[in-house]
């Protein structure tokens, strides 16, 4: 009797060992994927994910908070062009200097919260997003908890053109802040010779 039990207790043991082995063999496709794909993710953390990409996206369909030159529907805008002649290093010189030349005290009671660049490789990469701060004092206060309203503004330089988006992070309504600011440096540009028209809200 206590042979046969002996017997059981191996054979168990043999069974348990086998299922442990073939375990890796019935993971679930996606979990194997997830595995794989922890390590990048766990490198674009620390990389900072902005620094993969230097595209500007379309804004959400229909919003009435935002502008982008890859939008197809209201939200779209002209992108900047420079002038024909004009090298891309003298057009991404020019265009910093328009960005950097707009107040940081804000201008048409528009982003009287100031401004700072929170991605900044236009240098190398062609490549910039800001951070603006409007509605400030009462009207922060009572919509937001008293913190600014913050609107994200991107360019990305190609071959001849800027593409540009300027949008929202909270609010359905953006009092139209994001053209009068888009207008602003577009105005700048013109200066320079560039076609960079005005966002007629």
């Amino acid at each position: 009797m206590a042979q046969r039990r002996g017997r059981s207790g191996v054979a168990l043991l043999a069974a348990g060992a086998l299922l442990f082995c073939a375990l890796p063999a019935f993971v679930p496709p996606l979990s194997r994927r997830a595995a794989l794909a922890a390590p990048a993710a766990a490198a674009m953390l620390l990389l900072g994910a902005e620094t993969a990409t230097a595209d500007v996206s379309a804004c959400n369909p229909g919003a009435n908070n935002c502008w982008s030159t890859q939008s197809t529907d209201k939200t779209k805008m002209s992108p900047w062009k420079w002038p024909a002649g004009t090298s891309k290093a003298d057009a991404v010189s020019q265009l910093k200097a328009a960005i950097d030349a707009y107040p940081q005290a804000g201008q048409g009671e528009v982003d009287l919260g100031g401004y700072s660049y929170a991605v900044d490789t236009l240098a190398d990469k062609g490549y910039a997003r800001l951070e603006f701060k409007s509605g400030i004092g009462n009207f922060a206060r009572f919509f937001n908890g008293g913190q600014p309203f913050v609107d994200d503004f991107e360019v990305s330089v190609g071959d001849s053109s800027v593409a540009v988006k300027s949008a929202s992070r909270l609010g359905d309504s953006d009092f139209g802040v994001n053209a009068k600011r888009c207008n602003y440096i577009a105005a700048a540009l013109r200066a320079k010779g560039w076609d960079a028209p005005d966002i007629k809200a």
